[in-house]
C-alpha cells in the first residue's frame, strides 16, 4: 500500500499533520526546518523521536542526527553522541542499469529538479556540437525555454521527470551538482564535472576535490569550453 502524501504550506500546518498522525518518530530532510521549528516540535511532541538529516555541521535540536556522507566527522557536532551516519542511498534502478551493456555515449546534463541559478541553458549554448542526455523535472522555471531550445537543436535529448539512473548508464560524461547525484555517478563510474551551486554543498565539493573530480564554480561555467568532453 502507498505511503499517504500531505502538502504542506507551512511548519505550522506540519505540526497540525503530526498531532493528527501521531507516529513513533518524524524525519525531517529540509534546510529551513531550523533549530527554532526543532524545539517548537519537541515542546509540542516530547515523546516523538525527531531524527533530522544534515550536510552542514549545524547545531540541532532532535534525537538523531542523520548523515550520508562517507566523509562525515562527528566529532564536529556539538552532540556527536547522536549522529548516526547513513550510507548515499542508491535506487535499485542504479544497480539494475550498471549491469546492462550500454554503447555509451553523449554527454549527461542535470542539475537538480529546479535549477534555481538558470544554468541548464547557459552550458548547453556551450556545448553546441555535443550529443546532451539533458535530464531536468517540472520544477524548473525555465522548462518552456529549455524545451524550446531542445526542439531546435537536434542534438540534445529532452527527459523531463524520467529516471536519471538508465542515462547515467548510456552517457560518456556527466556534467551535475556536488550532491547526491554524484555519489550516484560515482556508483555508475560515470566521470563527471560538478558545478557547485550553493554553499552547503561545500564539504561535498572539499570531498571530490580530495577524489580528484573536476569542480568549479557557477560563475566559472565557460571554462567548460576548455575542457576535452
Amino acid at each position: 500500500m502507498p505511503y499517504p502524501l500531505y502538502t504542506i504550506q507551512n511548519e505550522f500546518e506540519f505540526f497540525e499533520i503530526v498531532k493528527k498522525l501521531n507516529p513513533k518518530e518524524v524525519i525531517i530532510d529540509n534546510y529551513d526546518f531550523n533549530i527554532e521549528y526543532q524545539k517548537e516540535f519537541k515542546k509540542l511532541f516530547p515523546d516523538i523521536k525527531l531524527s533530522c538529516f544534515d550536510d552542514e555541521y549545524k547545531e540541532y535540536f532532535c534525537d538523531e542526527i542523520l548523515n550520508i556522507a562517507p566523509f562525515t566527522n562527528k566529532n564536529r557536532y556539538k552532540e556527536p553522541q547522536k549522529v548516526r551516519i547513513l550510507p548515499p542511498p542508491i535506487r535499485d534502478e542504479f544497480f539494475i542499469e550498471k549491469n546492462k551493456k550500454y554503447k555509451k555515449k553523449g554527454i549527461l546534463v542535470s542539475l537538480g529538479g529546479s535549477d534555481s541559478k538558470n544554468l541548464t541553458l547557459k552550458i548547453l549554448k556551450l556545448l553546441k556540437n555535443k550529443k546532451i542526455n539533458l535530464y531536468i523535472t517540472t520544477a524548473n522555471k525555465n522548462i518552456k525555454k529549455i524545451k524550446r531550445y531542445a526542439k531546435i537543436h537536434k542534438n540534445i535529448h529532452l527527459h523531463i521527470n524520467q529516471d536519471i539512473a538508465k542515462g547515467m548508464a548510456q552517457s560518456e560524461f556527466a556534467i551535475i551538482t556536488p550532491s547526491t547525484i554524484a555519489y550516484e555517478a560515482m556508483f555508475m563510474k560515470l566521470p563527471f564535472l560538478a558545478i557547485k551551486v550553493a554553499n552547503n554543498q561545500n564539504e561535498m565539493v572539499k570531498y571530490l576535490k580530495k577524489k580528484r573530480y573536476i569542480v568549479i564554480n557557477q560563475n566559472q561555467i565557460k571554462r567548460i569550453k576548455n575542457f576535452n568532453i
